[in-house]
């Protein structure tokens, strides 16, 4: 019983997982609110080595609208520009030689629609990733047979792994029911 225990605990922590990452990315995809977060994973060549942009720059929101990146030194300047430019963001910077301005503008209805479906894929590659932590959980007790553990041990953890993928999908339904709410309202 305690390999079978192992399994399921090693399921769910995949499955926290797939939320903390789902969670992240969700919060990169803005709702029409500037979010340092919306900058999460840009990388700026920083003396030679890939740097995340917070790493390099200190980040704010002076307001709903505007994120104001102040690089730790002038020759961030370009490096920080090109980074938003080719990110997929939509945005573009605004350098007065002292900041960065990234200015944020209001969603249009078909841009809030295309948010939500990025937001849908984002939430469907986190069910797969739950769906495939039960799979190698079930995967994993049933070869616990050869083993000598009876089958109805099995059945029954297989039971917790499928209960536990439901409690993890369900709540991917709610994070998906919050943002979608969050970025199609005005």
């Amino acid at each position: 019983m305690e390999e079978i225990e192992f399994y399921i605990d090693a399921a769910k922590e995949t499955m926290d997982g797939a939320i903390k990452h789902l969670n992240i990315e969700l919060s990169k995809i803005r709702a029409g609110k500037a979010s340092v977060n919306m900058l999460d994973g840009l990388m700026v060549d920083y003396y030679g080595m890939n740097t995340p942009i917070n790493g390099a720059a200190s980040i704010t929101t002076p307001d709903a609208r505007t994120i104001a990146i102040k690089p730790f030194e002038k020759g961030l300047f370009g490096e920080i520009e090109k980074a938003i430019r080719n990110s997929n963001l939509g945005l573009n910077p605004v350098n007065d030689g002292e900041t960065i301005r990234l200015n944020i503008p209001p969603l249009t209805e078909d841009r809030r629609k295309d948010l939500v479906k990025r937001v849908k894929a984002e939430i469907e590659t986190a069910k797969v990733n739950i769906r495939n932590a039960r799979q190698d959980a079930n995967n994993s007790i049933k070869k616990l047979k050869a083993d000598g553990v009876s089958e109805d041990a099995i059945k029954d953890g297989e039971d917790k792994v499928q209960k536990q993928t439901d409690s993890f999908i369900a709540k991917i339904d709610v994070i998906f029911g919050e943002k979608e709410k969050d970025i199609m309202s005005v």
